[in-house]
């Protein structure tokens, strides 16, 4: 049994240094993390992030070489390994403005001119390195003279009158998409329904998001022989299973509703992911958003942001999640460039004079994971959990299996891992992450 260790100790100055460990058969060895092989849950999808017109921005600031550097870390499988992006519709709060597709009741001007050299671009050259991309979009509000409030900002609501147009709106969008290469494979109602925000935003209650899903969206894609999968929600884990199970009630929701997305915002509520996942087995589970506070390079706060990551990735996955979208791919040195200026960090950021980029720590927990959990990979049960680490394991096609243990506490502790009767012997040192992948 080949096991490869991947460690990384910010105190230590180690990053994701590659050794090899042994495994030696059982013998009664004590206090052991049993991986079982045989009692399998979810299905993965696959990692990534939000392609916004601010990581457009800041992308297009980088040299050619620089760009394409930036992309192998991001999509290969020498870097992150993604293959899960996701598109705003329109324009967000890490928009340089507010925009939409259209402004005619028509629709006859629709165009996504807009996005041909930020978002657009952008998804472009991620097919470029990873050919395998599945593309997420979500829009954060309807064309303002579909809205009662006729502006982008601070909430309003979809008229009804609209609703039909706004389905044909955001099939134009999908199929616009598709003639540039880019297929959009799911897509979300709205971005966070419940929220009245001073950047683009839009309410549904779960009556209103369940309407539109079932009797607009999806009969509309039927008709434009449009397969993309509709999620609800795309709002905090603290109300995902009481939306969920709300819009579920509706006729034909099973039909027409692929599944739940989710963001990170209000805290972990792993539970509510668990019970989501038991209660509607059939559905998908995608963390579409999440982020840490602008930080501005602060070293004392890079262990604390990407244990951050690495906690809600883990609990995430430990409840049945079957993707993982972090937000901005790419900033500005900033935080930005945003319209509303709710700066924020992402893992890759411009320096200040923005000829190159910084990766912080986040890229590397967030790497932990992404490099050796491949898409189709199947999530493993984990038994006699440790109190003080936090570990998750999965299967992938190849057979190969990969374990995760973090520690976030002060304590360096040792550990032994059982996987079908071998025991991998290993210590983690206070505030590390460590890989294994097993062959």
């Amino acid at each position: 049994m080949e096991v490869k260790k991947y460690e990384t100790n910010y105190n230590k100055k180690v990053v994701f240094n590659e050794s090899s460990i042994e495994a030696v058969p059982f013998e009664n060895a004590e206090n052991c993390i049993k991986i079982n092989p045989n009692k399998k849950y979810q299905t993965f999808i696959g990692f990534g992030a939000a392609l916004t017109d601010a990581a457009g921005v800041a992308f297009n600031k980088l040299s050619p070489e620089k760009q394409r550097k930036f992309l192998e870390e991001c999509f290969s499988t020498q870097g992150l390994n993604y293959n899960f992006a996701r598109l705003p519709i329109g324009s967000s709060d890490f928009s340089t403005e507010p925009f939409s597709y259209s402004y005619k009741k028509d629709l006859s001007d629709f165009s996504i001119l807009r996005d041909e050299n930020t978002t657009l671009q952008l998804a472009k050259c991620a097919l470029e390195i990873n050919q395998n991309i599945h593309f997420l979009s979500s829009p954060w509000s309807p064309p303002r003279f579909m809205k009662n409030t006729k502006i982008l900002i601070f909430g309003g609501k979809l008229l009804e009158k609209y609703k039909q147009t706004y389905a044909d709106y955001l099939c134009k969008y999908i199929l616009e998409y598709k003639k540039c290469g880019i297929d959009i494979e799911y897509i979300t109602v709205q971005n966070e329904p419940e929220a009245v925000q001073k950047w683009e935003s839009c309410l549904y209650s779960a009556k209103d998001e369940a309407d539109f899903a079932i009797n607009y969206l999806y009969p509309t894609f039927i008709k434009n022989n449009i397969s993309t999968k509709i999620l609800v929600w795309d709002h905090n884990k603290d109300r995902l299973f009481i939306r969920a199970s709300s819009v579920m009630e509706y006729n034909d929701a099973d039909k027409a509703i692929a599944g739940f997305a989710f963001h990170w915002y209000t805290g972990d509520y792993f539970e509510n992911v668990s019970l989501t996942a038991d209660k509607f087995e059939n559905k998908l589970l995608i963390h579409t958003e999440g982020c840490t506070g602008f930080s501005n390079f602060n070293p004392n706060e890079e262990i604390q942001n990407a244990e951050i990551y690495g906690h809600d990735i883990i609990g995430d996955l430990n409840s049945g999640t079957n993707g993982y979208i972090d937000w901005n791919i790419l900033l500005d040195h900033k935080g930005g460039p945003n319209h509303k200026k709710n700066y924020c960090n992402s893992p890759i950021m411009l320096n200040e004079n923005e000829t190159d980029y910084i990766k912080n720590l986040t890229y590397t927990y967030i790497r932990h994971f992404s490099a050796f959990i491949q898409p189709s990979a199947i999530r493993l049960e984990i038994g006699n959990f440790s109190e003080e680490l936090e570990i998750t394991a999965f299967e992938n096609a190849d057979k190969s299996i990969v374990i995760v243990v973090m520690n976030r506490t002060e304590n360096d502790a040792e550990f032994n891992l059982d996987l079908d009767e071998n025991i991998i012997s290993d210590k983690i040192y206070s505030h590390s992450i460590i890989s294994y992948l097993v062959k």
